[in-house]
């Protein structure tokens, strides 16, 4: 398992942060730009058309970068460092969790050090984006929330053989996979050097899953206890049919928080 780190360059930057910019968007995914960035006006950005909205904002964060580019390849070089510093108990940590040997697999990971606050991932890709301003050691609590996912659903469409594209927001699966998240995380190899672990220092999941409830019971409280009796892959079918039976549940809170709550 390898990943390195880079400057994806501004066009690409601004072309994820506009991914979560369009029309219709939660605020939990739209707002952050404007908490990081306020020389962008929100008000004017969210009355123009998206094509202006995105020239707009493009026009204003190219005008950032270039006093941003010698910090963030800094950081390039740091989270590189940090990374190889902690690797080998990564990799151990992910291979007992999946019960698959992780030592040969995703030796290609990407992660982009960009701009945007919000952090995808493209699983079929295999590269992700981490936000510059992390410390070094937040950047590895974040990698490790997203290879989680990369393994997560390496061992997952091995078992279901189903298609990596209904593995993306908002279906069921993806939502599952980003509860389940905390309960790998854990490990000690993996919570000691994440410091946005446990839920006290901020937490390594979307927050509005930690109140989310089913049936009268609060879901996390029942994955992790999943987690902790099953295989991996008993644990996987047990999960998520859980998860199919009170989806509506499920997505109706999600639904009610990311109306009401920031994403930072």
């Amino acid at each position: 398992m390898e990943v390195t780190f880079l400057n994806p360059g501004v066009d690409y930057m601004i072309q994820q942060m506009m991914a979560f910019q369009a029309e219709g968007e939660s605020g939990f995914w739209s707002e952050p730009l404007y908490h990081f960035y306020p020389q962008l006006d929100k008000a004017y950005a969210e009355s123009l058309p998206f094509p202006e909205r995105k020239n707009y904002i493009g026009c204003t964060l190219r005008g950032a970068y270039p006093q941003l580019e010698q910090e963030i390849n800094e950081k390039v070089l740091r989270y590189g460092q940090h990374w190889a510093a902690c690797k080998a108990q990564i990799t151990a940590a992910l291979s007992d969790a999946f019960a698959v040997d992780c030592t040969n697999l995703f030796n290609d990971l990407r992660c982009h050090v960009s701009m945007n606050p919000i952090e995808p991932r493209f699983l079929k890709e295999h590269r992700f984006d981490i936000f510059y301003l992390n410390s070094p050691k937040g950047a590895i609590g974040e990698s490790i929330h997203e290879i989680i996912h990369f393994v997560w659903f390496y061992v997952w469409n091995r078992l279901f053989g189903d298609c990596y594209d209904e593995y993306e927001r908002p279906s069921l699966k993806w939502i599952l996979s980003e509860m389940v998240v905390e309960s790998v995380m854990k490990d000690p190899r993996l919570s000691s050097i994440n410091p946005y672990f446990p839920r006290e220092a901020g937490g390594c999941i979307y927050p509005y899953f930690f109140d989310m409830e089913a049936g009268g019971h609060l879901i996390l409280d029942t994955l992790d206890k999943l987690y902790r009796e099953q295989s991996i892959s008993d644990f996987m079918r047990s999960s998520y049919a859980y998860c199919q039976r009170h989806e509506e549940e499920i997505r109706r809170h999600i639904r009610e928080s990311e109306k009401s709550a920031p994403s930072f």
